[in-house]
């Protein structure tokens, strides 16, 4: 059975720099990691160390994802991405170049050569 997926939002606190390590999309302050960006939690651990935290997409990614609740008044949206032809479809690297998906849940740079961790849409 495929763990709980967590989401979360920007400026929300993920936990204290004891319990983890931050990575891109990340930031920290006050001795607590917290997201810079919307999206899917994942928690990976590296050669036994803390676990490291990132978010799902960037600003200026395109993703594709089923609305399966409208929310709360306040116009929340909770999206989902858990069929195969859901999620990442666009997605820019550092560089600025559009990365190209190389797995169902890996994307490259074609001009750095350096891979991400992402969800990607079998469109």
């Amino acid at each position: 059975m495929a763990p709980p997926v967590r989401y979360c939002i920007p400026s929300e606190r993920l936990c204290n720099l004891e319990e983890g390590s931050p990575r891109s999309s990340t930031y920290t302050q006050h001795g607590y990691i917290f997201s810079s960006l919307a999206g899917c939690l994942t928690k990976t651990s590296e050669n036994g160390v803390l676990p490291v935290y990132t978010s799902f997409s960037c600003p200026g990614d395109i993703v594709l994802a089923k609305v399966i609740s409208l929310g709360d008044t306040q116009s929340n949206y909770l999206l989902s991405t858990a069929e195969n032809e859901l999620g990442l479809v666009v997605a820019h690297s550092e560089s600025g170049v559009q990365m190209v998906p190389i797995s169902w849940c890996e994307m490259q740079c074609p001009k750095t050569h350096t891979k991400e961790f992402r969800k990607v849409a079998r469109v």
